[in-house]
């Protein structure tokens, strides 16, 4: 079965390391250690953990409730206005996602370049939420 270091784990589940290690801790997720002394977890400990914390972020972040359920909480880049519709770009982490949407939208949430806003895939749409 394959292990994963605090820091993949970390990435896999769009956190920082430190707070992998945290987690780890305080006993949310079981860790062993490899002959070097790193923390490993187990594949089917960090799968099962990974779901528990999908089910649970929206409550944990004071996100609220969405159908949606791939987010990406990121950085506007880029908002180009046009008469009636309008572009958003968001960099989150390393995935940089492009959203068209309506101009009156935009102008309603108030979207500018350097605000913190979260993409949230469904199917083939892209839904921003300011945060």
């Amino acid at each position: 079965m394959q292990s994963y270091t605090i820091g993949q784990a970390a990435r896999l589940l769009g956190v920082s390391p430190d707070t992998a290690r945290r987690w780890a801790d305080a006993g949310r997720v079981v860790t062993h250690r490899d002959e070097g002394g790193r923390r490993l977890i187990d594949g089917r400990d960090l799968a099962a953990f990974s779901v528990e914390v999908g089910q649970g972020a929206h409550l944990e972040d004071g996100e609220p409730y969405t159908s949606a359920r791939n987010a990406f909480p990121g950085i506007v880049t880029a908002v180009k206005l046009g008469d009636v519709a309008a572009q958003v770009e968001i960099q989150a982490g390393p995935h940089r996602l492009v959203s068209l949407l309506t101009r009156e939208a935009v102008e309603e949430l108030g979207l500018e370049v350097g605000m913190q806003a979260t993409a949230r895939v469904k199917s083939t749409s892209v839904h921003i939420d300011r945060t």
